[in-house]
């Protein structure tokens, strides 16, 4: 249970600076979406250059899952329009 809601709770911060930093307003459970995803996305993109991806619950791992999540955000940009 600890895992998930940490999961959770990683999303949510790092879909909400992700959406601040993209200039996009998402709501809560979009943003725990957009950084769940964007921590898969960006531990994978971290580990082809070498570095590591989520590491638990910290700050190294809100940074790699909100670059996930702004990458995320780019990739779908063209698809989803502006609001």
């Amino acid at each position: 249970m600890t895992g998930c809601l940490s999961w959770i709770v990683l999303g949510l911060l790092a879909g909400v600076l992700a959406s601040h930093l993209s200039g996009r307003e998402h709501g809560c459970l979009m943003n725990i979406i957009l950084g769940i995803i964007g921590a898969g996305i960006g531990g994978f993109l971290f580990r082809l250059i070498g570095g590591s991806g989520v590491t638990g619950c910290n700050c190294w791992s809100l940074l790699v899952a909100t670059v996930g999540a702004l990458v995320l955000l780019a990739i779908a940009s063209p698809f989803h329009g502006r609001h």
